[in-house]
């Protein structure tokens, strides 16, 4: 079969005991890895970010190397921006500056009372000259 095939016999039955590289299997590791960074992201990561989180995990590995692997599997990044819709049980987000809007309003007030009782006058009136 190695005659047929033209190859040593001693590569074939390396080959036959190891059919993948080290490279190969160092490779199916960081895959593993990418997929999860690009998981927890959700989708929004991109190789550069991707190579960022590793270095993170402490992994040594190249951004190049990253962007063939996810290039290679299909992996990209999300792009462009879609306005998030209501979750039910999440409270609105404009009812959340509603209530930071009122509260605001409320600590006005209450600055208002504290100079109108230290100086006896309305909050940004000026005062009445007397004769």
């Amino acid at each position: 079969m190695c005659r047929v095939l033209q190859v040593a016999r001693a590569g074939f039955y390396a080959w036959l005991h190891k059919p993948l590289s080290d490279r190969a299997i160092e490779d199916q590791r960081l895959l593993g890895l990418i997929r999860d960074s690009y998981a927890i992201s959700g989708g929004v990561y991109g190789a550069p970010r991707v190579f960022g989180d590793l270095r993170e995990a402490g992994e040594s590995c190249g951004k190049h190397r990253v962007a063939r692997i996810m290039r290679r599997h299909k992996i990209k990044a999300i792009r462009g921006y879609e306005a998030p819709r209501h979750i039910a049980g999440r409270p609105s987000i404009i009812a959340l500056s509603l209530r930071c809007r009122n509260a605001a309003r409320a600590d006005d007030r209450r600055t208002a009372r504290r100079v109108r009782r230290r100086t006896g006058r309305e909050a940004g009136r000026p005062r009445a000259r007397g004769p």
